[in-house]
């Protein structure tokens, strides 16, 4: 009697799981999905990363920067990649241009979810220039350092305005006549730009020794030597907003270029940059037995180091 039992249940139970219905029969047919979100996207001479708004369910907007010195116009700008939401369509595929001369640098592509609503997102393309090309006067360089700012053992300073502690016929003074000549050779993949720098030594034809002669003397130009002389070259992260420069023997300084302004530094101390600077974070090192000293501001815990500069 038992065993009828058990084998009249198992045809009830088999009975039953044949009339249910599949859980995975929804997701492989996409009736679940409504999504219809462009996640990111990228043209060729895209420079950064495209800023991607869902404005409402049926609209959004993409903001992003084209270099126009690369191309002759905005008519014909080609996608790179765009990824979209799974499942989704968009009017516009990889390897396919849009038309952005217009009088509001705009294009529409519109994705459709699998359950087939759709959103329209406004492409707007601005027009991109690398601000950095061109030629600079050395105006200026400027060091924040010293131990115990909270205590004020640190101050802004001319490099030029303590001679006696760099060499005689060599000190900061000979990068003063010097020019940078910025120019761009390319972008990379991920939008940002490079290309070379070249400092010329100007009427003196010198450059400046950054070594400290007091005591002990001390070689500092890994603190202050941030542009390579003669020839180097540059890259520019948009993302992080630094520029890197690359010296000869593989070496490499970053910092990033600013614009007029004041710099607040703490403590009460600030930095006015009258047109621009390139400006870099040093690492020094505390030292509260020489705190107040030439030696502890320049030399033990140098700070931040502008180059300021003027463009012709």
């Amino acid at each position: 009697m038992k065993k009828i039992l058990y084998a009249l249940l198992a045809v009830i139970v088999m009975t039953q799981s044949g009339c249910q219905k599949d859980p995975l029969e929804d997701i492989v047919d996409g009736n679940w999905n409504n999504e219809r979100n462009i996640l990111s996207i990228k043209f060729e001479n895209q420079v950064g990363d495209a800023k991607v708004l869902r404005t409402d369910d049926e609209t959004g907007i993409i903001n992003l920067a084209i270099n126009v010195d690369a191309v002759p116009n905005l008519s014909n700008i080609v996608l790179k990649e765009m990824v979209l939401s799974y499942g989704a369509k968009a009017t516009v595929k990889t390897g396919e241009s849009l038309n952005f001369e217009n009088a509001e640098n705009s294009a529409e592509i519109t994705v459709t979810s699998p359950t087939g609503k759709s959103r329209e997102y406004k492409v707007v393309a601005s027009s991109f220039r690398e601000s950095l090309v061109g030629t600079y006067d050395i105006d200026n360089l400027v060091i924040y350092g010293g131990t115990g700012p909270e205590y004020g053992g640190a101050a802004v300073l001319d490099l030029t305005s303590k001679p006696w502690i760099w060499p005689s016929n060599d000190g900061p003074e000979k990068e003063l006549d010097n020019t940078l000549v910025f120019e761009m050779t390319g972008i990379t993949e991920t939008g940002n730009t490079y290309g070379t720098v070249t400092n010329n030594a100007g009427t003196d034809g010198k450059y400046a020794n950054f070594l400290y002669v007091g005591t002990p003397q001390t070689d500092v130009n890994n603190f202050y030597r941030k542009i390579p002389k003669g020839e180097g070259t540059w890259s520019r992260d948009y993302t992080t907003g630094t520029i890197t420069f690359n010296f000869a023997d593989g070496t490499k300084s970053i910092g990033t270029f600013e614009n007029a302004g004041k710099e607040d530094l703490g403590n009460g101390k600030t930095k006015n940059i009258a047109n621009n600077a390139f400006a870099f974070n040093l690492n020094g090192i505390d030292a509260w037995d020489k705190i107040y000293s030439d030696y502890d501001k320049f030399v033990k815990k140098p700070r931040r180091y502008w180059i300021e500069v003027t463009k012709q």
